[in-house]
């Protein structure tokens, strides 16, 4: 049946803005980017990084604003890092800051940045990994 996440759609207010920062602050690179034509969407840049995707829509409207921080729908995408201070340490040195956390418990240390429209992006190290996610 399911396999493993492929990718994550966003359909950013700045495209462009939102593509700098997927590719040059958090380090992903673009697998492809094209024009297309469908619901009103213009272009396509798929973004991979370590074997995870993201999928960038341009759109050839005018998006609505962002709601208020708690609503029902997309709460935000989760990635593991190996040191979540060091990679802390490099996003503000970016000026990227945490708008949650870091929370450290026994079993992780978890923090939450922001991306340009505000979408959250967990950042997560394991200390303990549960048995359901061991390798």
């Amino acid at each position: 049946m399911l396999k493993r996440l492929d990718h994550v759609e966003i359909i950013p207010r700045d495209f462009e803005r939102s593509l700098a920062f997927y590719t040059d602050v958090l380090g992903f690179t673009v697998d492809h980017r094209y024009p297309i034509t469908t619901n009103g969407l213009l272009e396509v840049a798929y973004l991979v990084r370590n074997g995870a995707g993201i999928e960038l829509l341009k759109s050839g409207r005018t998006l609505p604003e962002r709601p208020p921080p708690e609503y029902s729908g997309y709460r935000l995408m989760a990635w593991e890092v190996d040191d979540l201070d060091a990679v802390l340490a490099q996003l503000a040195r970016k000026g990227i800051k945490p708008t949650w956390g870091p929370r450290v418990t026994p079993d992780f240390k978890r923090a939450e940045i922001p991306d340009p429209d505000g979408n959250s992006i967990e950042l997560r190290q394991w200390l303990k990994r549960p048995r359901a996610l061991a390798g």
